[in-house]
């Protein structure tokens, strides 16, 4: 009896990085190709849509001939076609244009993963399923009103800007007003200048600063919540004092060697929750803001650490994490800061935005187990994206980071009323998920060292403060 062969399967992704990638998860009888993208789109010299029934008029470009017949031949020689770009719209879209010019006469299946795991591609082969039409219909509908929106617009951006790689669309169209309104908001606004005062001083060796805050019962305008921008005026219904600089070199005169009294001590313990797993556009902002990436730079790094079978799919915007995702993060964390760093149960996430496309998880290191940074032969920028993703899943299961709040009031007599002045303190009671990570902050080990709380000097009702520098 002659021994049952496989059927020589041709897989199609996206791109080579990511056929290098699953070839090692696939079993011989597979060839794994890559379209470059998109094997078609819509002619660059023109509208390209039909202004009578509104349908996209594809071609396809010159660059990709030659990847076209050589996906052609592969067919040919193939028992099986297996569809593998990612699972978005523009995914869907891909395998959809390769269905209508590849023509396969042989069967063909759609395969989706998150993931590049061994796990997750062996799951995607055996759970495969049709090109799903509507989001290929929806992909469409956004490429025609980026041409009917934007088309006549990009023009008008290289003239007046002179950058001729910039586009409009249906989501630039709407972007440049914005900045146009902003621009407008900029133009009217009215500036205005205050004077503020502070106390320094220090008490059993330990120092302080306060900041006035009231003067004979009136609000003591000290930052720019209080005033109007298009006017440049205090805000009405705003019971304030403005002290301009003469004003304030007199209430200096009024204060020199004045005693300052602690009026009020109120305590609070607050605690801190970690920030969600990443989505897509908080991982372009937190790349921004800590390693100063820009957004086009985080989603190529992104894309290569996906297709590397690094992280999870990098386009999201859910904040959700898998079972064996939150398992992972919280079994790390664990070994790294001990059990009692986690929290008490595990964190669940979803989106608060009713609109949120959820099909993906957060992004996350992919797999049960988490690769650690160190552990990774890469470029120093991808290990750097790769860490702060690796950072925040930890810290997403740990626990919360709790502090206790110290307010103080001062207030000393002087000939114009009486002058009062507030100051602030935090002391860490646990620190909890900074461990891992601080988000919005650029050293996260300085914060989980206290290097960020505000120590205050042990202050009671009624206490007196001599001594004080008023400037």
């Amino acid at each position: 009896m002659p021994e049952k062969t496989e059927p020589k399967t041709l897989i199609i992704v996206e791109s080579p990085t990511k056929a290098n990638t699953i070839k090692k998860y696939l079993p011989e009888n597979c060839t794994v190709l890559a379209s470059n993208g998109h094997i078609r789109d819509l002619p660059t010299k023109e509208t390209g849509v039909d202004f009578n029934t509104f349908r996209p008029i594809y071609e396809i470009p010159a660059s990709k001939k030659d990847v076209v017949s050589k996906l052609k031949s592969a067919v040919k020689n193939a028992d099986l076609l297996i569809l593998a770009t990612d699972e978005d719209r523009e995914g869907e879209a891909i395998s959809w244009h390769l269905m209508q010019v590849l023509k396969p006469q042989i069967p063909h299946k759609r395969m989706v993963f998150h993931e590049i795991t061994k796990s997750a591609i062996q799951k995607a082969m055996n759970e495969t399923r049709d090109v799903n039409e509507d989001m290929v219909e929806a992909q469409e509908a956004r490429r025609v009103l980026d041409r009917l929106f934007g088309f006549e617009i990009s023009p008008l951006l290289w003239n007046k800007i002179g950058v001729n790689t910039l586009s409009a669309g249906r989501v630039q169209s709407p972007g440049l007003r914005l900045i146009v309104d902003r621009e407008i908001d900029r133009i009217n606004f009215r500036s205005s200048k205050y004077s503020d005062i502070k106390a320094s001083g220090e008490k059993d060796g330990v120092p302080y600063e306060a900041k006035i805050v009231s003067l004979d019962g009136k609000k003591v305008v000290n930052s720019k919540e209080f005033f109007d921008e298009t006017t440049g005026d205090i805000k009405k219904g705003e019971n304030a004092i403005l002290l301009d600089m003469a004003g304030a070199e007199k209430l200096l005169e009024e204060l020199k060697g004045a005693a300052l009294s602690v009026d009020s001590v109120t305590e609070k313990e607050v605690s801190q929750s970690p920030a969600i797993p990443f989505t897509t556009s908080t991982l372009q902002q937190e790349a921004n803001r800590k390693l100063h990436m820009s957004s086009s730079e985080t989603m190529r790094i992104a894309q290569h650490l996906y297709e590397s079978g690094l992280i999870t799919y990098m386009r999201t915007d859910s904040p959700t994490l898998s079972d064996e995702g939150t398992e992972a993060a919280r079994t790390a964390a664990a070994a790294l800061y001990g059990k009692d760093s986690l929290s008490p149960a595990p964190r669940r996430f979803k989106a608060k935005n009713s609109l949120a496309q959820e099909a993906h998880e957060a992004i996350r290191p992919s797999g049960a187990v988490f690769s650690k940074p160190e552990e990774l032969n890469l470029p120093p920028r991808d290990r750097a994206l790769y860490e702060l993703i690796w950072k925040r899943t930890l810290a997403c299961q740990m626990a919360d980071c709790r502090k206790k709040q110290t307010s103080v009031r001062l207030s000393a007599e002087t000939p114009s009323g009486r002058a009062e002045f507030s100051l602030s303190g935090t002391t860490t009671l646990n620190p909890g998920f900074v461990k891992a990570y601080y988000a919005g902050s650029d050293d996260p080990e300085a914060a989980a060292a206290g290097m960020m709380d505000i120590p205050l000097p042990p202050l009671a009702e009624g206490d007196k403060l001599t001594g004080a520098v008023f400037e």
